[in-house]
């Protein structure tokens, strides 16, 4: 098999080809590429028999229909795909074979109505429903998106094959794919919780999608040919849950607490749990550390949480250096269903600019 990822961003096209018989088929499509896509086509002379997209995408244009008009591939899409110049429609549960390769589609939607997950013998494209790591999934706030059908769609991909390899549609921060085992440890949205936890926390958000976000839908259902059809910012990881929400709009989400109130707190009767997220070489640094503190890196903690599964109703308060990196673990943890978490304000530098106690050892 041939199995590629084809573009330079955060979008992900996969090619996926039989070496024998030279059959090929694109996996989300980004318009901006084609001529790219129909030149290694070319070189590899490779035959283009379908194109794939795993959802309607609201942050680029796809590809798929301008390939359909110029190689007579199929473009496929889910049953409840709206878009009109869909020529094949998927079901769950359809079975097919590219060369030798098997191929089953799982319906799994939550992120659109339309999402699909692409099941080969040893890895899965996840599309948006599954993300990598930290990154969690994508967004369900994306018109016809549903928290309690994305829970559904979790509990699907759950059950399948921890050997599988995930390969979602988006990848902004350079993480690497996994096996489905791996993620089971690492992705917050993979962590147990109930369903209503889980909606909760979504709908408690109260987000919405960009404006740039509804032309780029309407392009799509409109299968647009023109990369300019609708205006897409650069460089935003806009399918994240709060990818597209305005710079410091996140410090709204996560209450901050400054350092003498988290001082009070933690020489009350009920302490909260104090979580320092930095690396442990910097405990014994500049800035040292408080005394009592619970140190995970902000990189692990996503792989930790079960470390967690005793403290759900304490109170917990995320610290680092300044308060980057302990507001992306408060992000992590009530994304996993904390109800009680808070970042410190400042981080250590202003705890120490206070004159508080800390210890270096």
């Amino acid at each position: 098999m041939i199995f590629t990822q084809l573009n330079p961003g955060s979008c992900r096209t996969y090619l996926i080809a039989d070496e024998k018989s030279k059959e090929a088929v694109l996996v989300d499509p980004v318009l901006e590429h084609v001529q790219d896509y129909l030149k290694m086509i070319e070189q590899q002379k490779l035959t283009l028999t379908h194109v794939i997209d795993t959802h309607t995408h609201a942050d680029h244009i796809s590809g798929g229909a301008t390939l359909k008009d110029q190689l007579k591939c199929e473009y496929v899409m889910h049953a409840k795909a709206p878009a009109r110049c869909v020529t094949f429609h998927l079901t769950d549960g359809f079975e097919c074979r590219l060369g030798n390769m098997p191929v089953k589609v799982l319906s799994t939607p939550g992120h659109t109505r339309d999402s699909v997950s692409l099941i080969l013998s040893d890895r899965v494209l996840t599309g948006d429903v599954l993300f990598l790591d930290d990154a969690g999934a994508g967004r369900t706030d994306l018109p016809g998106g549903d928290p309690g059908e994305h829970w559904d769609s979790l509990q699907r991909i759950l059950a399948l094959p921890d050997h599988l390899v995930v390969y979602p549609a988006h990848e902004y921060r350079n993480r690497q794919p996994s096996t489905l085992k791996q993620q089971k440890q690492r992705n917050p949205n993979l962590q147990p919780r109930s369903k209503q936890v889980y909606i909760d926390y979504l709908e408690g958000l109260k987000l919405g999608p960009a404006e740039w976000m509804k032309d780029v839908l309407k392009a799509n259902y409109a299968c647009a040919r023109d990369p300019k059809a609708a205006w897409i910012p650069v460089d935003v990881p806009a399918c994240e849950v709060k990818g597209t929400m305005e710079q410091g709009a996140n410090d709204q989400l996560v209450d901050g607490i400054p350092p003498d109130q988290v001082k009070r707190a933690l020489e009350g009767g009920n302490p909260p749990l104090l979580l320092d997220v930095r690396d442990p070489e910097e405990l014994t640094g500049e800035l040292g550390h408080i005394v009592g503190v619970r140190n995970i890196p902000v990189t692990a903690l996503a792989q930790r949480l079960r470390e967690f599964d005793d403290l759900r109703d304490r109170e917990i308060i995320s610290v680092c250096k300044s308060g980057g990196r302990a507001h992306t673990a408060a992000q992590i943890l009530m994304q996993a269903g904390f109800p009680k978490v808070h970042v410190m304000v400042g981080g250590m530098t202003a705890w120490k600019q206070a004159g508080y106690p800390t210890a270096s050892k």
